[in-house]
């Protein structure tokens, strides 16, 4: 029983409105209601529902019991004032019904005093100071109706409609849907604000929508339990997914116009505890426009990567995190030397982006072509310059490898922490030591940052402390200042908006080959790369800070994955 029921139950039987023998088999009647999810409604609605209390009798108790005025509803006719404070979508969504304006407070009715958090999330959307009372599920229905109009009816109707075991097909199609122009709505506000994920997550009491913004997830309002399973289904739907499947994972491809503007949404759903829980990868079809320029690469390095990107053959990796930007580099590459007497091949899984003028190939491992066999299949193209979206296995690897040899450019990336690192990485997959001496050209790890917010910069004194470490790495603070961002309503009061990559670079010269080809340690391989002018990726992070494109506290959480400050 959730803290709720328990104070229900306890308040009801305190008083002795309700006898023992009917509580409990409200309690065994209301464990027998729970979906296939587990869960269940509300014991309050359980007992008036089998009419062992009524709904204006347990209102009242629970007013008392917590302090708070009861706001009847019946008969009563909200002013045209008050009914502006809140849209019908707003009122629909958190069953309340606004009663009265206060100066600058909101006063609400609300079915579920005991929601804490419902007062806090409606004043920080509504931008108002806001007071609850309580009222009968149904008045605040019944008012909504008579106030917003019949269609907020409808609303309601598919919201109960969701709550019924394995019914995921209602109010699903037409434009003028309640649940279809929900959906809409997440996926448009997550776009409004920049975001590169939208994540649905089934809660045990509640339904959570997150965004990720600038690489950090942010909580934004979230629609009710009971639209879980219609919401779900929707994008399942638009995905091209089974509805009926909902144990194991599915993965799909949803394409749109948002506001004019054409996106795909790649879709992954998997099964928790309380529910699916469903994240869509946004992809900005028209947004992404990928050169070198824009990679925010450092001069000596831009000149390094436009040497690498024009050789004959050999191979170029990328390596970092999952979301470390390493498919937009390599995107970024073939942009800058894609030319019509060059055929360009890519195997990706999937494919993000269309390029221009670029032949690109989707794994498909339920029909057989993995990365491997798209690989092999490839290289019987006659290509150029061939792309491998990633190398997770010694037989990709090792085709790689060989189409390197033969004549071919190949790019592709690899998971490691470090540019170094991918040498250990590549002889740990079972690449002989001499094949990577003798194919790779270079490596490029990076990481993403946040930018400082443009609109809300500011300079400000560099403590001692970063002075000194900054000068650890041979960078002086301009004028004695450091930047961020003070918080505005362009950033969402972050300080930061948008993000720029830091890179490290490891190129192979003879030496290097010499060494890879020995088997030399790791170690080895950093300090010669270092001596010889290899820059890691916290002293590029820190000659962005000194430029002020970002913060310290940024690059020393990126590097180190730490986010201690050196204040």
């Amino acid at each position: 029983m959730t803290p709720a029921d328990l104070f229900v139950a306890e308040l009801v039987r305190r008083g002795e409105w309700v006898s023992e023998t009917d509580l409990k088999a409200a309690i065994a009647a209301q464990r027998d209601g729970a979906d296939e999810f587990g869960e269940a409604p509300l014991l309050a609605e359980v007992l008036t529902q089998r009419g062992v209390i009524s709904a204006e009798r347990l209102c009242l108790l629970q007013a008392e019991e917590l302090s708070l005025p009861v706001r009847p509803l019946k008969g009563v006719r909200i002013p045209g004032v008050v009914l502006k404070a809140m849209s019908r979508d707003q009122v629909t969504r958190y069953q309340v019904m606004p009663t009265g304006l206060n100066g600058e407070v909101l006063e609400v009715a609300v079915a579920d005093p005991l929601n804490l958090g419902l007062v806090d999330e409606l004043a920080h959307l509504l931008g108002c100071s806001v007071e609850a009372g309580v009222a009968t599920r149904s008045e605040i229905l019944g008012s909504i109706e008579r106030h917003y109009g019949s269609d907020t009816h409808e609303v309601v109707k598919a919201e109960n409609s969701a709550e019924a075991p394995g019914d995921s097909s209602v109010a699903l199609d037409g434009d003028d849907e309640p649940i279809v122009r929900e959906v809409y709505e997440i996926i448009a506000s997550a776009i409004r604000q920049r975001a590169s994920d939208i994540h649905l997550e089934p809660l045990e009491r509640s339904f959570r929508v997150r965004y990720r913004v600038d690489g950090r997830l942010m909580a934004v309002n979230s629609p009710p339990k009971r639209m879980q399973l219609a919401l779900i289904s929707r994008v399942k739907i638009m995905a091209d997914l089974s509805i009926a499947e909902k144990r194991l994972p599915q993965d799909g491809r949803i394409q749109l116009k948002i506001e004019g503007r054409a996106y795909d949404f790649r879709v992954s759903t998997v099964a928790t505890a309380h529910g699916e829980s469903v994240v869509l990868r946004i992809l900005d079809q028209e947004g992404i426009k990928p050169g070198l320029t824009e990679m925010g690469l450092a001069e000596d390095d831009e000149k390094t990567l436009k040497r690498l990107i024009c050789l004959a053959d050999g191979m170029v990796l990328v390596t970092g995190p999952t979301g470390s930007g390493k498919t937009t580099t390599l995107y970024s590459c073939l942009n800058d030397i894609n030319r019509p007497d060059r055929k360009i091949i890519t195997v990706e899984d999937p494919v993000e982006y269309q390029l221009s003028g670029v032949n690109q190939v989707p794994v498909r491992a339920d029909v057989g072509l993995s990365f491997a066999a798209a690989l092999r299949a490839m290289l019987r193209q006659a290509p150029n310059i061939v792309m491998v979206g990633e190398i997770r296995d010694r037989e990709t690897a090792e085709i790689a490898i060989n189409a390197s040899l033969t004549g071919h450019l190949v790019f592709s990336t690899l998971h490691t922490n470090d540019a170094p690192g991918a040498v250990t990485r590549l002889t740990d997959l079972g690449v002989k030591s001499f094949l990577v001496a003798s194919s790779l050209r270079a490596v490029i790890a990076q990481r993403l940052v946040r930018r400082v917010c443009p609109s809300c910069r500011l300079t400000r004194n560099a403590t001692a402390r970063e002075v000194t470490f900054l000068a650890r790495s041979g960078l002086e603070v301009i004028n004695g200042e450091l930047v961020e961002g003070a918080g505005c309503a362009e950033c969402a009061q972050t300080g930061y908006r948008g993000r720029v990559a830091i890179f490290e670079f490891f190129v192979v010269d003879s030496e290097i080959e010499r060494m890879i080809h020995a088997g030399v340690g790791l170690s080895l391989l950093r300090n010669h790369a270092q001596e010889h002018g290899m820059r890691s990726l916290r002293d590029d992070g820190l000659r962005k800070v000194v430029a002020g494109i970002t913060t310290l506290e940024e690059v020393i959480a990126a590097t180190t994955g730490d986010s201690l400050t050196v204040r």
